[in-house]
């Protein structure tokens, strides 16, 4: 029997109480509350039956999944504010794909002149999306025309396609605006855009829409700080006592491992380096690789320092991740550089990089849009122009710590360097492509000095930041120059001794520098004599005289 209630723990975020609606599953008997009359489904939390509403009764449509613990700070009936407007979170899909999953909480606002107003608030590189579902003025691109990095018009702007993922819809809870489609044999396509703005599009072929040739879903989200909405009811201490009971056993050694992010996707273990998977939670079967041991990081993991964000604000940053990289050259004559990521956390602000190379420093974080202007090697982003520099294959070869995605051996990235002109000269653009996602960050260089000083480093260990990258060959880089600069310093040699020698030297030991004979043999190889006439043209040793694409 279906009725209308407002009990006091149906209270709003602002406090106004909010109608319910009430219904017993078909299942099991247990309760099932509504918080909108325009819901049209459900997840019994007792038995995980799907529920689908028609009209005051409640229909049993299929089994849920269980969920993949993965200690979101989220749960259904936590609440809070975006842009002045109360909501409370209301239902969660969990949706998989190849590697691992992500969540959508669907946040259920108070209303106004229009009635309640679903929204969707996604994880996205490790921060949170407040997306919004709205009309297409115009006909959506098919499937098949969602090209990554392709750019297209579309609800009035333009957008790149940054993200192509073939997923499934794997468990569900809550309260949901409409049926969920469960189950691995029930795949789909969504489609993320990256925008100017700083805006993110998502077009989602559910297999609902498809069965129906309808449209596929088109939202829109921005980037939201959890604190910045004013959150209540979030999990109680999810990165301490939670995350403490998540201690997993280490397929390779049998060490413990214990996250200590809600968000962590691989950890490294502390014993035997191996690179763990846990992207699917602590049933399944684990999977890892072994690494070779790589470099001590110069920030020690779990070490605090304060840098200011693009803002100005200094905020305490944490080092949770550690990555060595280096680039593929084209050719072998082409030399190998390496470099040094870490991957800094503040609960507040989410997730930033801190890049060291041997050109310097760089505090770099993920974009949430993406630039779509080109003109030529040059981009606009932030009403500021930058220059392209470099494109190359950028290789990861050692890791340390916990990182927010899947981590996989060898990770080949496609990337794009951009570095700020006139008064964004010391910031820095860079685009990263693999084979499914296309990431933009921004970065802003720092001197080695800011980043001791951030970090308290002793004076030694201080001193050791400004070549830290270059130590990262194990002495390749270095020792290259060095051979390459003795054979430089040889030719030379050779040369002069070849300019200076004289082939005749026995005749005029022998018969003197006047006599005929020595004077015979001088005209007969002149050429070879501290003359102009020889030539020394062509290659030599990989260096060419007329030029060659040499670093």
């Amino acid at each position: 029997m279906a009725s209308d209630t407002s009990p006091p723990s149906g209270s709003s975020a602002s406090g106004a109480p909010q109608r319910r609606w009430q219904a017993t599953c078909p299942n099991c008997g247990a309760t099932v509350e509504f918080a909108s009359a325009a819901s049209a489904s459900a997840v019994c939390s007792y038995c995980r039956s799907s529920l689908l509403r028609e009209g005051e009764a409640l229909r049993k449509i299929g089994i849920s999944a269980e969920l993949i613990e993965d200690y979101s700070p989220l749960q259904i009936g936590a609440s809070g504010r975006y842009a002045g407007a109360p909501f409370t979170v209301v239902g969660r899909q969990q949706i998989a794909y190849a590697e691992g999953s992500w969540n959508e909480w669907h946040v259920l606002f108070d209303g106004g002149p229009a009635g309640p107003r679903s929204g969707w608030l996604a994880e996205d590189n490790g921060s949170y999306v407040m997306a919004f579902e709205a009309p297409l003025p115009e006909a959506a691109p098919k499937a098949q025309e969602l090209i990554l990095d392709r750019s297209l018009q579309l609800a009035g702007q333009r957008w790149t396609v940054a993200a192509v993922t073939r997923c499934h819809l794997r468990a569900a809870q809550g309260e949901l605006p409409r049926p969920p489609q469960l189950g691995a044999e029930r795949q789909y396509l969504v489609a993320e855009l990256r925008g100017p703005g700083n805006e993110v599009g998502s077009l989602d072929f559910s297999p609902g829409l498809a069965s129906s040739n309808a449209a596929p879903i088109w939202s829109i989200g921005r980037s939201i700080r959890l604190d910045a909405m004013a959150m209540q009811g979030l999990r109680d201490d999810v990165n301490s006592k939670d995350l403490k009971s998540r201690s997993l056993e280490c397929p390779s050694c049998g060490a413990a491992l214990t996250p200590s992010l809600s968000s962590t996707r691989s950890i490294v273990c502390g014993q035997c380096h191996a690179v763990v998977d846990i992207s699917q939670g602590a049933g399944a079967d684990l999977e890892h690789y072994a690494q070779n041991n790589g470099m001590e990081p110069q920030l020690r993991l779990g070490s605090t320092g304060m840098l200011q964000t693009e803002t100005g604000q200094a905020i305490t940053w944490q080092v949770v991740g550690y990555q060595e990289r280096c680039d593929l050259p084209e050719s072998s004559e082409d030399e190998q550089t390496f470099w040094r990521e870490y991957l800094l956390y503040n609960k507040i602000e989410g997730f930033a990089f801190l890049v060291d190379t041997e050109e310097g420093w760089s505090l770099v974080r993920p974009l949430t849009g993406a630039p779509v202007s080109s003109r030529g090697d040059r981009i606009d982003w932030g009403g500021k122009s930058y220059k392209k520099r470099w494109t190359y294959q950028a290789k990861v070869t050692y890791v340390l710590g916990e990182f927010y995605w899947q981590v996989s051996r060898d990770q080949r990235t496609l990337v794009s360097d951009y570095e700020g002109q006139g008064e964004a000269r010391q910031m820095l653009l860079s685009r990263e492509q693999t084979e499914n996602e296309v990431v933009w960050s921004l970065g802003r260089k720092l001197d080695a000095a800011v980043v001791a000083r951030a970090f308290k480093l002793a004076p030694e260990r201080a001193a050791a930041l400004g070549r830290d990258a270059s130590s990262l060959s194990d002495g390749g880089g270095l020792l290259r120059k060095i051979v390459i600069a003795f054979f430089i310093l040889l030719i030379l040699v050779l040369l002069l001794r070849a300019c200076s020698s004289d082939d005749c030297q026995a005749y005029k030991d022998n018969y003197g520098e006047a006599s005929s004979e020595y004077q015979q043999c001088r005209k007969s190889s002149g050429a070879r004599y501290g003359t102009s006439g020889g030539s020394y043209g062509g290659s030599y040793g990989g260096y060419s005289s007329g030029g060659g694409g040499h670093k």
